[in-house]
């Protein structure tokens, strides 16, 4: 078990990654944040960037497996919501 001094680099970003990843879905609960808003993938694609980051230092194969998704999904959401909000811009152009 890792005490608090023997933590490197990589399992402080990767704690990181997991709080923001947590606290990200937190708001999301609490109403706080949509999951339509870009700025929610992205922070979901952070938090699982941080993770991976963590894991090339110590692999496990299943974390890695859904890190892997976590940033494709979030990936895709960061495109379908900034397509939908640049889509929203060229309708309604500011006069």
């Amino acid at each position: 078990m890792a005490t608090i001094d023997s933590l490197t680099t990589p399992d402080i970003l990767g704690s990181i990654g997991a709080a923001t990843i947590v606290t990200t879905y937190m708001l999301l609960q609490l109403g706080k944040v949509r999951s339509d808003q870009v700025w929610y993938s992205a922070l979901n694609f952070i938090g699982a960037a941080l993770i991976l980051f963590s894991l090339y230092f110590k692999f496990n194969l299943s974390a890695f497996l859904i890190e892997i998704f976590w940033v494709f999904i979030s990936l895709y959401g960061i495109w379908k919501n900034s397509r939908s909000s640049d889509q929203k811009r060229t309708a309604h152009p500011r006069q």
